[in-house]
C-alpha cells in the first residue's frame, strides 16, 4: 500500500528522486516510444529518476525537456492477489478528474507487460506543497484552520458524488462494506505467513465481526486519505491534488472519514498525526468540531459508533503494516520506508486493540 507511494507527485518530487534502483529498471527506450504513441505532445529524450517514497507501487520522475510526467508500476516480482491494481488507481482518477474533483489527469495506462516489465500509468505531475507533519508547520496560525477546513470539504465532496453518475457503479460491491473489509485484511494478515502472528490482531479478527454498526452507506472511499497524500496550492489553502487511490473504492463514507480523522489519536512518528500536539495552541480544530463540519457538508446531524469506526481503521492500519512487514521479509518491498512501517507494526496492533477495548 501507501506511504508514500503517491499516484501524483510533487509529493514524490518533495521526497527527493534518485537514480533507479537496480530491482526497478526497465526499458526506458521502449517507455519511451510507448510514450510517443500513447501521450500527447509526448517529446523526448526521457530522464528516468525513481522517486525514493513507493514501497507498494514503484513510483518513477520522468523527466523531458518540456514537462515531467509521474510513472507508476506493478512492482516486479511475486505479489499477493488483487494487490498493486494500477489499473484502478487509473480508473478512478480519470472518473473523478472528469469531474473537477481535485486529482492528476491521467494520459495513459499500459497492460502490456512487454513494454517494461509490469503494469503502468503516466499521468501529470502536479506541483505545490505537501505536509507530512499534521500539524502545518510554516503555515500561520490564523492559516492551519483554514488548511483543514480544505481537507474536510475535500473528503466530505468526495463522499456526495454519484459514483453511478461517473461509470463507476462496478468500482466496488454497494453495501456490507465492513464485513467485506474486515474479511479482507484479517485473510490478508492469516495467509500472510512471512509476517507472523500476533495474539492482539488476532483478538480483533474475532471481534470486529461482531461489532459492525447496522447503518449503512456506500460512496466512492479513497481509503488512505491524509494531509499527507494531497498537494496544497503553493501559496493557498486549497488541495490541488488527493493522492494515493491504491486502496479506492465503493464502501462506506464514515470508514474513510473516521480513518481521515483518526489523526487526533495517531503519533506523528508512525504517519501524520496530531497525537500529543497542543492542538489548541497551534489554532488546529478539535476532533469533535472537525467531525462537525463533515456533519455538516454531508447532511448528517452526528455520527453514532464513532468508537467502531476508529477502532476498524486502526485494525485496518495494522493489517497494512504487516502486509509491509511481510514484504521485507520476503525482499520485495519497494521502499526505503518499508523497514520503519514494518517496525512501527506492534505499535499500531496496540492503538487498535486499545480502541477495540473502549469499544466494550
Amino acid at each position: 500500500m501507501s506511504n508514500p507511494t503517491h499516484d501524483a507527485l510533487a509529493q514524490e518530487a518533495n521526497a527527493g528522486t534518485t537514480a533507479v534502483r537496480d530491482a526497478y529498471r526497465f526499458d526506458e527506450t521502449a517507455l519511451s516510444r510507448w510514450m510517443e504513441e500513447h501521450v500527447d505532445g509526448f517529446a523526448g529524450p526521457l530522464v528516468v529518476e525513481q522517486f525514493k517514497g513507493g514501497q507498494s507501487n514503484p513510483t518513477y520522475k520522468l523527466v523531458t525537456p518540456a514537462r515531467s510526467y509521474v510513472l507508476r508500476r506493478k512492482p516486479p516480482g511475486v505479489i499477493l492477489k488483487g494487490a498493486h491494481a494500477v489499473e484502478r488507481e487509473a480508473r478512478v482518477l480519470a472518473a473523478l478528474h472528469a469531474q473537477g474533483f481535485p486529482v492528476a489527469q491521467v494520459f495513459g495506462l499500459c497492460t502490456d507487460e512487454n513494454v517494461i516489465g509490469s503494469w503502468f500509468y503516466v499521468m501529470e505531475m502536479v506541483e505545490g506543497r505537501i505536509f507530512w507533519d499534521a500539524t502545518f508547520p510554516g503555515v500561520s496560525e490564523t492559516e492551519r484552520p483554514a488548511y483543514f477546513d480544505a481537507m474536510n470539504e475535500a473528503i466530505a465532496r468526495l463522499h456526495m458524488i454519484d459514483y453511478r453518475a461517473i461509470g463507476l457503479e462496478d468500482f466496488g460491491r454497494p453495501g456490507n462494506y465492513f464485513a467485506r473489509q474486515i474479511s479482507r485484511w484479517s485473510d490478508q494478515y492469516l495467509n500472510d505467513e512471512a509476517a507472523g502472528r500476533d495474539h492482539k490482531m488476532d483478538e480483533l479478527v474475532s471481534w470486529l465481526p461482531t461489532a459492525i454498526p447496522a447503518e449503512d452507506e456506500t460512496s466512492i472511499v479513497h481509503g488512505d486519505f491524509r494531509c499527507d497524500n494531497m498537494i496544497f496550492h503553493p501559496t493557498e489553502p486549497r488541495v490541488l491534488a488527493v493522492l494515493d487511490w491504491e486502496l479506492s473504492t465503493l464502501g462506506h463514507p464514515l470508514a474513510d472519514f473516521a480513518y481521515h480523522a483518526m489523526m487526533y489519536q495517531m503519533p506523528p512518528d508512525i504517519v501524520a498525526g496530531l497525537g500529543k500536539a497542543d492542538i489548541a495552541a497551534l489554532n488546529i480544530p478539535d476532533e469533535k468540531a472537525y467531525v462537525a463540519a463533515y456533519c455538516a457538508r454531508t447532511g448528517r446531524t452526528a455520527i453514532a459508533n464513532w468508537d467502531f469506526y476508529i477502532a476498524f481503521n486502526f485494525f485496518r492500519l495494522a493489517a497494512i503494516f504487516h502486509g509491509i512487514k511481510g514484504r521485507v521479509a520476503r525482499g520485495t518491498a519497494a521502499s526505503g520506508h518499508a523497514r520503519e512501517r514494518a517496525a512501527a507494526y506492534p505499535r499500531v496492533v496496540d492503538l487498535a486493540h486499545a480502541a477495540m477495548e473502549r469499544c466494550r
